[in-house]
């Protein structure tokens, strides 16, 4: 039960609200200074303002706090971060860029950077109610919830207004079992902004903890009524469903918001826990692999609790002796190119075929080879190929196809995606982690090779939101956990060239050729093949390794005599 229970605490980390000096209407200092403009023409005042070089000190520092907030909206956390840096050299007192500061510092996993710059804001300025919610997150995180109530309560008492901090002390207090306080703050949240969607959402949980699961669903059912695509209000549901025992009702809840989004980590928790429950132990690992494996330094609280759960089961669940013969090496080659909403592209089926002759022919035992695939054939084969890798010391994935960063996420992406926006990435496109999960489960050699760094050929009519950063070209860099490899074709930010003439790719090449060489361990290997890549393009393309497998043992593609 304390399982299901922490799956549906979330904490909403808020952004701080941008003060100023006093406004000067009709010029873009007047706009910039007004706390009270629209965001996007004031950050456009303050760009203007910044670009033509025309602020000093105090304004100075205002205009690149709001600059610093847009690049927190846009998930760009590093130039956020030195951009606010600025700011605060400029005014060392600035505690709304302190705020805004550790916010980025929180959003790129650096908790303990971000509480100094919280509670040097509060020392600037202690009736600052922003800084309290946002230090009280990550108390929360920390498993701290006294320490997080007392913090979200001075945010109200500073800032009354401020409609996360009662949503925020709601969930602490549903947490601790003071349901007549959560629902008391849900009532104050309703006469700030009744329409807000967390409200519902989150008292639905309430009132399913409480046993009252009428008002529960009326809650949740309401809010799915009004989006019933808001996958957040679905897993919460489902949550409510578990607590009721009802694990049909909530095992399609989690189903629809898995075919929504694949990559949600919530619904794979979720589900693997029902599947656990009646005895399909392959389908629950197959879950919680989904949601164990974690390519981005920050989760919001729920999702980090999800993935707990699912790491803690997935270790509980995994067999420590071998599950079959020593040795066993297979692999999942995909090469997408028959892109239907952007120009195909000739090369990927063509360079992946090339990859699975060569991994065939130098002994792995289990090759699967796809070509094409749409999104949710996509999701089928990793969840067959990771199957296949629980039997295994090797598991390899090699894809080929458009593949790129959007929002600090790395995706793949499946010849059917239509990415009007850059935020249907999440739910039309293949998330890293997913593809890393599918190779979690070799007991050797985990690795992924993606020759995939293209240009985003969706950019140019892609819509940008506020929330997200849209990468133009190639991947992000990544931190993969202990014991996994992944290799780019090409180093993060930077883009892989298709062969010219029908020629196969210059890494697929390279990579076909060196993998045949006999003893060749496999660090060594792919040094190798950043080396002729590099010198085959003429210094244009240079491809890059993340991770290694585990460190005591040496592997081989080709072991020799």
């Amino acid at each position: 039960m304390l399982r299901v229970v922490s799956l549906t605490l979330a904490i909403v980390i808020s952004g701080a609200a941008m003060a100023a000096a006093e406004p000067q209407a009709g010029d873009d200092l007047g706009v910039c200074r007004d706390r009270q403009a629209e965001l996007l023409a004031r950050a456009t005042a303050c760009d203007n303002l910044l670009n033509a070089d025309r602020l000093t000190g105090k304004d100075k520092a205002i205009a690149l706090s709001v600059r610093g907030n847009t690049l927190i909206n846009k998930r760009d956390y590093v130039h956020a971060i030195e951009t606010l840096s600025m700011a605060v050299d400029l005014d060392p007192d600035f505690a709304i860029a302190l705020n805004l500061r550790g916010l980025a510092y929180e959003r790129t996993g650096k908790d303990d950077l971000a509480m100094a710059d919280y509670n040097l804001a509060l020392q600037k300025r202690p009736t600052y109610g922003v800084p309290y919610n946002n230090r009280g997150v990550i108390q929360l995180r920390r498993g701290a919830p006294q320490s997080a109530l007392d913090d979200f309560n001075l945010s109200i008492k500073y800032t009354p207004k401020f409609l996360l901090g009662w949503t925020n002390r709601a969930r602490v207090r549903t947490l601790t079992k003071d349901y007549g306080g959560a629902l008391a703050d849900f009532a104050e949240a309703e006469k700030i902004d009744p329409a807000a969607p967390q409200i519902a959402s989150n008292r639905c949980i309430t009132w399913g903890l409480m046993g009252k699961f009428d008002q529960a669903f009326a809650d949740c059912n309401g809010l799915i009524e009004r989006q019933p695509k808001n996958v957040y209000a679905i897993n919460n549901r489902a949550d409510v469903y578990m607590l009721k025992g009802d694990l049909d009702a909530a095992l399609k809840d989690y189903n629809t918001a898995i075919q929504i989004n694949p990559n949600n980590v919530r619904a794979h928790s979720g589900r693997g826990q029902i599947y656990e429950r009646r005895k399909d132990l392959a389908q629950a690992r197959a879950d919680y692999r989904a949601a164990a494996y974690s390519l981005t330094p920050f989760d919001e609280f729920d999702v980090a609790r999800a993935r707990a759960i699912a790491q803690e089961r997935l270790a509980a669940l995994t067999p420590q002796a071998p599950a079959g013969p020593s040795g066993r090496r297979v692999a999942l080659v995909v090469g997408n190119g028959a892109y239907k909403n952007v120009q195909a592209l000739p090369n990927p089926p063509r360079d992946a075929k090339l990859i699975a002759g060569v991994l065939r022919d130098v002994g792995f035992q289990t090759v699967i080879s796809a070509s094409d695939l749409a999104r949710d054939k996509f999701f089928e084969a990793l969840q067959t190929f990771a199957a296949e890798a629980e039997k295994a010391d090797w598991a390899v994935v090699y894809y080929a196809g458009h593949g790129f960063e959007i929002g600090g996420v790395n995706y793949l992406v499946p010849v059917d995606a239509k990415l009007a926006a850059d935020k249907d990435a999440e739910t039309q496109a293949v998330a890293l982690e997913q593809v890393i999960a599918a190779v979690g489960a070799a007991r050797k050699v985990r690795l992924v090779i993606l020759d995939a760094c293209r240009d985003n050929p969706f950019a140019p009519t892609m819509q940008r939101t506020l929330s997200l950063k849209l990468v133009d070209k190639g991947f992000s860099n990544i931190e993969p956990g202990a014991g996994f490899m992944v290799v780019y074709a090409a180093k993060h930010g930077e883009t892989a060239m298709d062969g010219d003439g029908g020629a196969d790719s210059p890494f697929a090449t390279a990579l076909a050729r060196e993998i045949k060489v006999p003893k060749v361990e496999i660090r060594k290997l792919f040094d190798i093949v950043r080396d002729d890549v590099w010198s085959a393009t003429k210094r244009e393309q240079q491809p890059f390794t993340y991770g290694s497998p585990p460190g005591r043992e040496d592997f081989y593609f080709v072991a020799g005599k």
